[in-house]
């Protein structure tokens, strides 16, 4: 088994163990909200077009910190957290740069201890 087959089948567990909590699967743009919303610690209802990409940025910097690309600032008043970037991001094909972030999704619901 290569990486890339390990990876699809560590996502396919994820996305089963959450089709299970929330009763549809969801794709990674779906996953990368809950965790932004994981991390903003907010339950409001409704959220605009700008907050909910800006919770998946949330997401995105959450993630990628475990490997050292981002490094949590603080938080504003809204408690919503900023995150300073520590180094660049290699430009990648958009295959590979979904992997790339599948891997770091996984990581952080492992350290979650949503995931086996």
């Amino acid at each position: 088994m290569n990486m890339e087959d390990d990876l699809q089948v560590r996502w396919w567990k994820l996305e089963e163990k959450m089709m299970q909590r929330f009763g549809k699967k969801p794709d990674l743009e779906s996953v990368l909200f809950l965790i932004g919303l994981q991390e903003l610690g907010a339950g409001q209802e409704k959220y605009t077009k700008e907050q909910k990409q800006d919770l998946m940025h949330v997401a995105i910097c959450t993630v990628l910190s475990s490997s050292g690309y981002y490094e949590l600032e603080g938080v504003d008043k809204d408690g919503w957290p900023h995150f300073r970037q520590l180094k660049e991001i290699v430009p990648m094909p958009l295959k590979q740069q979904e992997d790339f972030l599948k891997d770091h999704v996984l990581l952080y619901f492992q350290q979650e201890q949503f995931l086996d």
